[in-house]
């Protein structure tokens, strides 16, 4: 698994696993219970994984979506 994308901004969270789910790309997210436990204060961004073979496709439905800025 591969980190795709970290935001504090759990709008962009949903949105993004939004578009991944529909082009059937899986998508996992980490910290999630960290980040509802600090109390809503942005500490702890959510990160979202996506397998090896699935990175450059989601990355390119991010970028087309204006969630992910560079290619890395």
């Amino acid at each position: 698994m591969l980190e795709l994308l970290k935001s504090n901004n759990p709008a962009d969270i949903a949105f993004a696993k939004h578009l991944l789910k529909t082009r059937y790309i899986e998508v996992f997210e980490l910290d999630v219970h960290i980040s509802n436990l600090e109390g809503s204060i942005s500490l702890f961004p959510i990160r979202l994984m996506v397998s090896e073979k699935d990175i450059i496709r989601a990355r390119e439905v991010l970028m087309d979506n204006n969630l992910l800025l560079d290619k890395i």
